[in-house]
Formats: structure tokens, C-alpha cells, sequence
């Protein structure tokens, strides 16, 4: 089967939402979640931030896994303060949120601790989730 690339860019921008493809739509949108209480700026600055540093972190990581990069003390120490940056966008978010790290790693544990009630990994219990269970 052969793509031709620019149905397929078609395709895509009629699958995109109007908030995604215009500007003033995307105003409206922010704006309407404001009216809602979201911290849509700070929620964006965070999502974003986690995502671009979590890459970088990623990227040494990468390196050192398939390229020679050496693990080393000043290896180790950017991927610490690549840790550092995601944390920050992670502060952002919570409170953006209106939520403390405590509450989230709680939120975390009770979630894990449902999904492995015998409190240890299972691959069918990582691969079957129950409904509800994200």
C-alpha cells in the first residue's frame, strides 16, 4: 500500500480540533477554561516542561545505554539535575492543581496497591487492568 502524503496531511487536518487548527478558537477555549478555574497556563507550561525535559533526561540516558556515552559522575549528575527540571514543571502542575506532592505519591501508591494487591509486579496484572484502572 502506497501513502500519498498529501491526502494523508489532508486527512489529518480534518481530523484535527478547531481549538488545535485556529488561533481565535484556541483563545475561546482558553478562555472558557478559565471560566471553568483551570490554571490552563500553568497546566500548559507544566505538560510541556515535563514532556521537553523528561526528553533530555531520556536522551542521556539513551546514550549511555546504546551509544558509549560512559556512566559516570557527570553523567549521573545531568541526569539528576534533568530530574531537578522535570520536578519543577511537576510543582507547576500541582499547583496548578491545587494538589501537594504527598497527595499525589498517595494517589499513586493506592493505585498501584490495586492494581498488585499481593504488593509485587505481575506482568497479567500490567497488561489486564481492571476497569478504571489508568
Amino acid at each position: 500500500m502506497t501513502i500519498d502524503f498529501n491526502k494523508y496531511v489532508e486527512f489529518v487536518g480534518s481530523v484535527t480540533s478547531p481549538a488545535s487548527r485556529n488561533t481565535s478558537e484556541f483563545v475561546d477555549r482558553i478562555l472558557e477554561l478559565k471560566e471553568q478555574g483551570a490554571d490552563i497556563q500553568r497546566l500548559l507550561t507544566a505538560a510541556c516542561g515535563i514532556t521537553a525535559e523528561g526528553g533530555e533526561f531520556t536522551e542521556i540516558v539513551k546514550k549511555i545505554a546504546f551509544q558509549g556515552k560512559p556512566y559516570n559522575e557527570d553523567n549521573i549528575f545531568h541526569m539528576k539535575r534533568e530530574l531537578g527540571d522535570i520536578l519543577w514543571y511537576i510543582a507547576q502542575a500541582c499547583i496548578a492543581l491545587d494538589v501537594s506532592f504527598e497527595e499525589i505519591a498517595q494517589m499513586n501508591f493506592e493505585k498501584l496497591s490495586a492494581r498488585y494487591p499481593e504488593g509485587t509486579f505481575s506482568i497479567e496484572r500490567s497488561e489486564n487492568r481492571v476497569a478504571n484502572d489508568l
